[in-house]
């Protein structure tokens, strides 16, 4: 079991997403922690060694503190993601950093009025392709549509576009599928 995924930690996510981002937005710091959740995000992709600190219990919370003190200073990061960070390595609780980032994300898209649409292709998406998806479900949905795409080849062409509760798959693995159990039904 992934403790990451737990209700549990959503719950511990969203507390601390929620602080952070009250006292951000009351300083009016908003673009700069959309600025540090994209480069902590760019890091935590891009590092292994960062991913491990997150969620080994071999480190201690002093060792994990400093790595991640360290690290935040580094990026230059606001002082409230800074503290937070802190906070998070001395309670034990660096393993939520992933869901406190997308619940920011989802506060950040919230407060500006966007929608966040997740799209999976089964090739990458030019620039001109997603702009006119994002254009296709602003209509649809009446906001600004902010497109975070994935690519997955099973897919084989098509897309399946989640915008909050709603999805849209159109896929040809899905078509595929279904023509396969119609299939079934029939014989």
């Amino acid at each position: 079991m992934d403790v990451s995924d737990s209700s549990i930690s959503s719950g511990i996510a969203e507390r601390y997403a929620t602080a952070v981002f009250e006292i951000v937005k009351e300083n009016n710091n908003l673009p700069r922690l959309e600025e540090n959740l994209n480069d902590l995000t760019a890091a935590l992709d891009d590092s292994a060694d960062l991913r491990e600190l997150l969620v080994n219990p071999v480190y201690s919370r002093q060792e994990q503190e400093n790595a991640i003190s360290a690290v935040a200073e580094a990026m230059g990061m606001i002082p409230a993601m800074k503290n937070v960070l802190g906070l998070m390595a001395r309670k034990r609780r660096l393993f939520v950093v992933p869901a406190m980032i997308r619940r920011l994300r989802e506060m950040i898209a919230e407060h500006k009025g966007e929608v966040t649409a997740e799209v999976t292709s089964a090739v990458a998406l030019t620039d001109e392709q997603s702009a006119s998806l994002a254009a296709t479900l602003k209509e649809k949905v009446g906001k600004d549509v902010k497109i975070s795409t994935t690519v997955d080849e099973s897919l084989i062409g098509g897309l399946i576009v989640k915008v909050g509760s709603k999805m849209i798959d159109t896929s040809i693995r899905s078509k595929l599928n279904s023509l396969q159990n119609a299939m079934k039904e029939v014989g």
